[in-house]
């Protein structure tokens, strides 16, 4: 079993972790809980991130999701199970994830898609909610952070 290099650091400093709690519930309102928590489970699965790849699934089929949309939100674009808001909101968190990949990572393209299906409180909150992930998941990477540590 894998064992973390340190105790997670919003565990150190306390104040990150309210900084962090307050940065992903600011996007609550804004979104159906569903989209978050697919975005969220997207960009674990881009970062590696274990912890949140275990734990994201679950929240998710708290608020309702099926296990169908789950284990195919990894081809969401091969899949027919996902609205075209939801492959944009997916299209996104590739994309903004991604920024060291491409030299345009967030193309014109992907973000006027978005922008289609997101007003712009919405559009806000989903890059804020896929900045949060990106910082939950480098965190949890960097300190290698086992799964079940943190229980859902």
């Amino acid at each position: 079993m894998m064992k973390a290099r340190m105790n997670h650091p919003v565990m150190v400093v306390p104040e990150a972790m309210k900084a962090l709690q307050a940065l992903s519930e600011s996007t609550k309102p804004a979104l159906p809980e569903k989209l978050l928590e697919l975005v969220h489970l997207r960009a674990s699965q881009i970062n590696g991130c274990s912890v949140c790849v275990d734990m994201h699934p679950k929240l998710a089929r708290r608020a309702g999701e099926t296990d169908e949309r789950l284990f195919a939100v990894g081809a969401w674009r091969d899949t027919p199970y996902f609205t075209d808001a939801e492959r944009a909101a997916l299209a996104l968190t590739e994309a903004v994830t991604r920024l060291s990949d491409r030299e345009d990572p967030v193309t014109d393209a992907v973000w006027d898609e978005a922008a289609k299906h997101f007003d712009e409180q919405q559009l806000a909150s989903l890059v804020l909610g896929i900045a949060a992930i990106n910082v939950w998941n480098r965190l949890k990477v960097a300190v290698r952070q086992p799964v079940g540590a943190w229980k859902v």
